[in-house]
C-alpha cells in the first residue's frame, strides 16, 4: 500500500490516498457480483444502485471490515482521531442517465454536517477518467458544510439549480473544483464527509449495473469517537 496526504481548498481539508490496497482487486469485485443485483439506492440521493453489506455476507462483510483495519492507521493521522465506529458499508454503481438527475444529484453534495464524519471510498472498476473531485460554493465561499453555514449552503444552491447540467464533472458558474482524485482500481480516497464533493462520471461510462462492466465502488463510513 503507498498512502499520500494531500490538503484541498483554503479550509486545507485532508485528503487520504492510499493505492493498492489488495493487491487484489478482481476478487473483491467478484464479491460483489456475487450478491447481485443490487437494489436501487431508495431512501438517499445516490444516483444508481447500492447494496448495504452487514454480517450475514460473509466474505464481502470481511472484505470491508478488512479494509477498514487497513486504512485506520491512515485515518487516524491525518484526521488526528485515536479510534471511529463503523458506520455503515455498501457496494455502489451509478447508474442514472444525465438527463434523469434529479436538482441535488446534480449538484456537489455533502454526506453529513459533523465533521468527524468520514468517507472510505475504494475504487473497484478500470473507467479511464472517472473518479472524485472538490467543489466550492462560488456565492458562498463554502467548502465544508457545518450546522452554522448549512442553510446558506442550501439556499445558495437551490438559486443557482438552473446553472446545473448532468453530473458535475468540474468548475461551473455555481461551484469550484479545488481538488480531485483519479479513480483508479484498488485506490482508496479518504475525507470527511462534510467536504463538497461529486463523482466525475465521463460521458462515455457505462452506466451499468453489472460489477465486471459499470462503475463499482466499495463506500464506507466511519464516525471519529470523541
Amino acid at each position: 500500500m503507498t498512502p499520500s496526504l494531500l490538503r484541498v481548498g483554503r479550509s486545507q481539508s485532508p485528503v487520504v490516498i492510499v493505492d493498492d490496497v489488495t493487491g487484489d482487486p478482481e476478487r473483491v469485485v467478484a464479491l460483489a457480483a456475487a450478491i447481485t443485483p443490487f437494489p436501487d439506492a431508495v431512501g438517499s440521493h445516490y444516483p444508481g444502485v447500492r447494496r448495504v453489506l452487514t454480517g450475514s455476507d460473509g466474505e464481502a462483510y470481511a472484505y470491508a471490515t478488512t479494509l477498514l483495519e487497513q486504512v485506520a492507521p491512515f485515518i487516524g493521522g491525518a484526521f488526528d482521531i485515536d479510534g471511529f465506529d463503523w458506520i455503515e458499508a455498501s457496494f455502489s454503481m451509478v447508474t442514472a442517465a444525465p438527463a434523469m438527475l434529479s436538482s441535488v444529484q446534480r449538484a456537489p453534495h455533502f454526506d453529513s454536517l459533523d465533521a468527524g464524519y468520514i468517507a472510505v471510498l475504494h475504487y473497484l472498476s478500470d473507467l479511464p477518467d472517472a473518479g472524485t473531485a472538490f467543489y466550492r460554493q462560488r456565492k458562498t465561499g463554502i467548502e465544508c458544510v457545518g450546522p452554522s453555514n448549512c442553510n446558506a449552503y442550501v439556499a445558495a444552491a437551490q438559486s443557482d439549480d438552473h446553472a446545473l447540467a448532468g453530473y458535475t464533472n468540474a468548475s461551473t458558474p455555481a461551484f469550484e473544483q479545488i481538488g480531485m482524485i483519479e479513480g483508479r482500481r484498488d485506490r482508496v480516497v479518504i475525507y470527511r464527509g462534510c467536504l463538497l464533493h461529486s463523482g466525475i462520471i465521463p460521458a462515455n461510462m457505462p452506466l451499468s449495473d453489472d460489477p465486471r462492466r459499470g462503475r463499482l465502488t466499495a463506500n464506507l463510513f466511519v464516525q471519529a469517537q470523541r
